[in-house]
């Protein structure tokens, strides 16, 4: 490889295009062969982020992972390894004689190595109505590849109702999948005549669309889309047989395309991706290897192949780090065989090599079973499994795989494939299984390596995927990782204890942490870092989640130090995307005034805020409010703070109830007004939104809240626990059925008390509900089984009467430059930390 000069250091510079799953890993491996000592490395990325995995999108999307939770690596991770990252930069072309790749920045930067990254993007097809004139995307379509394009789904998703995926691949499926679990209603449009043709064949997609119909998707296939309906809000989509599918959403999922534009118009080799060699050089347009211009990833085309699953990337990336560190001069790659094992909108689906026969002389076995979801297919092609569908079963995937990767042995009996690969039974069969057997095929871990961490010392299930990535891709192995460190820890394995505490910097469950603040009389943060945390060091990431928890135990009496808050917490506003903050004026139980409206209006005018919006808890939001301008905007407003940014009360959501409704069978707005008095701002593990409803028409949806309280007949009131109705949707358990509204008052009360005493940090209601079990919770709160009741109720007293109202006490800011905007939020863009 040509080198350039050499600085005093003597390392030469690495430049990597490109920071997603395959750049980033091709730095980690770069950096695990020493790379560190023989670069100066330099990354370019798109996104304004850190590295984070692409495939846990969909998981973000149904609400089952936090955004935090997908990153790969934060950006203290660039800090540490001293790897410069222009992050949300462009590069725009690459200078090969001047070795200098031009970024949109305006910047040059010079390179020795050049990796280029890019990944791919979603192919969009050219439909009428799609996009508009000069103005992108119709604002109702959208595409989804990034976390980006994830946040505006979800935002849009919550205030419209059908949408319509175009693609019923892999993506499409889980983001119709997603979507679903916002509420809305979902039809997926496939142009090929079965689901996810490109790893099933017509009967497995057969028995996949019977599944994904029985989740409530409808699924529409050999159709293709010819237009996009709706002017400035989307009304429809037509097929080309002329029918047309409402909806107010479409998604786009038609598959990917290379990202290969700066290699082309910088006279490399452009096919279906940038054309590289064995060795990942990148081939100029003549067909030369370019020895200091290397390309990775989904945006390579390899011996005629493009790939878009991450094993094969992960192969290339140890491939070309053994290349450019020279731990292997000779390293090649000759491609991939590709075995995949998905759960498609929570349905088991295993792909891998040929999905049917190709010659008159391969064996095909066959097991469908519709109606029980299940169907099962292998191809055998001279003693050698040439490849395997699996749809709802896949209790035999790991042998097959390891078949199907290692050409084992086959029995003469092709079925025993299906039903009996001769291993031992499912209890033992983990230790069966030969060493070289692919447990995670993300990151190509084998059960030899997972063992090998183990009986180095790594001995709880956490330390060894973090040690070895096994389980850090899809996420579909976790099961198999931990059965085999269970195996090879051989009885000693370590459970990680740090899963049950309540805040990852202090060693403590919640209930032995909340004993030893009040014996050692903890009333701050930093006091309680001191007293209780190893070595006395203070954890970033736990600050808040202490900081409510003391508030809990002490109310007035809390020592406040302001670090230990969300920025929200700091300044009393929900911080928005542009980095203005939105304000919510309480209006208890929805009701307001014409002079609280006069006033926001007024408001509004005289501090130019953008946008004026009606929120799903019957509240006024002012958005776009600068930082500098909320302590004027609180006092020209005169009305208390509505709480709509903390980890606390919110709202009480209410209906007009027995005053005005001809159902009415209870005065819903009193009650509801009189619980939002008592409750306001109180704060807990996680926010607590409420609601109280005149009849069992649930117009105040109080079904699905954290805390929902329905009139019934007889003056009755039911009090439901544990809803939700946001990114998870779930209807709540029946606590009690009361007499009077004061019984009502009572039950919510230390309802939240025992909630705000037992629950994790930052876990909802809906999730702390299932885990103790509402016969459990009715017992204590409502039975007093355990003697507490009193205790509840004196302890949410105290915290209702150390009630104070942030907005009104605002004379002189905490600090000199708590409502001063320093920097614009685009200088420094703000990244998840895991």
């Amino acid at each position: 490889m040509a080198r350039r000069a050499r600085d005093d250091d003597g390392r030469r510079d690495l430049v990597v295009v490109g920071n997603g799953m395959a750049g980033a890993r091709t730095v980690e491996e770069i950096l695990e062969r020493g790379g560190a000592e023989q670069f100066r490395i330099t990354m370019f990325g798109e996104e304004p982020y850190g590295n984070y995995n692409r495939i846990m999108l969909s998981h973000v999307l149904a609400g089952l992972e936090s955004e935090d939770a997908i990153f790969l690596n934060s950006m203290a991770w660039y800090r540490e390894n001293a790897i410069t990252l222009h992050a949300g930069v462009r590069v725009g072309r690459i200078d090969r004689h001047a070795r200098t790749v031009r970024a949109t920045d305006g910047s040059r930067t010079p390179y020795d190595a050049l990796v280029i990254a890019t990944g791919s993007s979603a192919f969009v097809p050219d439909i009428p109505g799609m996009r508009t004139v000069g103005r992108g995307f119709h604002q109702g379509v959208f595409r989804f590849r990034t976390l980006d394009d994830t946040r505006a789904m979800i935002r849009y998703a919550r205030t419209h109702e059908r949408a319509v995926v175009i693609g019923g691949g892999l993506l499409g499926l889980e983001a119709a999948r997603g979507l679903q679990t916002h509420g809305v209603d979902v039809t997926v449009v496939h142009g090929p005549g079965h689901l996810m043709n490109q790893q099933l064949d017509a009967a497995g997609g057969y028995v996949l669309r019977r599944g994904v119909e029985a989740l409530g998707i409808a699924v529409v296939t050999s159709a293709r889309t010819v237009g996009v309906l709706g002017d400035t809000e989307i009304t429809g989509v037509q097929l080309a047989d002329g029918r047309v599918l409402p909806c107010d959403m479409v998604v786009v999922a038609a598959g990917i395309r290379a990202n290969s534009s700066v290699a082309a118009t910088s006279g490399f080799l452009v096919e279906r991706g940038i054309v590289v060699d064995d060795q990942m050089h990148a081939l100029d347009d003549q067909g030369t290897p370019d020895p200091s211009v290397f390309a990775v990833g989904e945006c390579v085309q390899h011996r005629d192949q493009v790939y878009g699953l991450v094993a094969p990337l992960w192969e290339q990336a140890r491939v070309l780090a053994d290349v450019l560190t020279g731990t292997d001069p000779s390293a090649q790659y000759h491609g991939s065989r590709t075995a995949t094992k998905l759960k498609v909108a929570g349905i088991d689906v295993a792909s891998m090599g040929v999905t049917a026969p190709e010659r008159p002389d391969d064996d095909h076995i066959v097991v469908s079973e519709p109606r029980r979801g299940l169907y099962k297919s292998v191809v055998v092609r001279d003693d050698r499994l040439v490849g395997a569908t699996l749809v709802g079963d896949l209790e035999k995937v790991a042998p097959l795989i390891q078949a199907f990767d290692r050409g084992s042995p086959l029995p003469e009996d092709r079925i025993a494939l299906l039903f009996d690969l001769g291993t031992a039974p499912a209890e033992v069969g983990v230790a069966e299984l030969p060493d070289e057997t692919t447990v995670c095929n993300c990151n190509g871990v084998s059960k030899g390596t997972i063992a090998a961490c183990v009986r180095g010392g790594v001995a709880s299930v956490a330390g060894v995927m973090d040690a070895t990535r096994a389980g850090k891709g899809c996420g579909s192995c976790k099961t198999l990782v931990a059965q085999v460190v269970e195996w090879a820890a051989d009885g000693d394995l370590v459970v990680d204890e740090s899963a049950s505490w309540y805040v990852p910097g202090i060693p403590y469950a919640k209930a032995e942490l909340v004993a030893l603040v009040r014996e050692q009389d903890l009333r701050s943060v930093s006091a309680v870092f001191a007293a209780l945390a190893p070595g006395g060091v203070e954890d970033a990431r736990s600050k808040m989640g202490l900081t409510s928890l003391l508030r809990t135990i002490w109310g007035a009496d809390v020592v406040d130090e302001r670090d230990g808050r969300f920025i929200n917490d700091r300044v009393h506003a929900n911080i928005q995307r542009d980095g203005t903050f939105s304000v919510v004026p309480q209006m208890k139980g929805g009701v307001t005034s014409a002079d609280q409206l006069r006033r926001i209006a007024d408001v509004a005018d005289k501090h130019r805020i953008p946008m004026i919006k009606l929120t799903g808890g019957q509240r006024i939001d002012l958005l776009g409010v600068r930082k500098e301008d909320l302590p004027r905007v609180w006092a020209d407003l005169d009305m208390p703070s509505g709480y709509a940014y903390g980890k606390s009360f919110r709202t009480v959501k209410t209906c007009v109830g027995s005053d005005f409704c001809r159902f009415g069978l209870g005065d819903s707005t009193a009650l509801g007004i009189a619980l939002e008095t008592r409750y306001q701002g109180l704060e807990s593990p996680a926010k607590l939104k409420l609601a109280v409803t005149g009849c069992p028409r649930n117009c105040a949806e109080a079904y699905v809240k954290d805390l929902g309280v329905v009139a019934v007949d007889g003056g009755r009131w039911e009090i439901y626990v544990g809803g939700a109705a946001g990114a998870h949707i779930r209807k709540g358990d029946l606590l009690a059925t009361v007499d009077t509204p004061e019984e009502v008052t009572t039950l919510t009360g230390r309802f939240i008390q025992y909630y705000r005493e037992t629950a994790n940090w930052l876990e909802r209601t809906y999730a702390w509900v299932p885990r103790l079990g509402i016969e459990h919770i009715r017992a204590v709160v409502v039975q007093d089984a355990e003697g507490i009741a009193a205790t509840l109720d004196a302890a949410v007293q105290a915290s209702v009467d150390a009630y104070r109202d942030p907005w009104k006490e605002r004379d002189d800011p905490a600090e000199p430059g708590q409502f001063r905007t320093a920097l614009p939020l685009t200088v420094l863009p703000q990244v998840p930390v895991r």
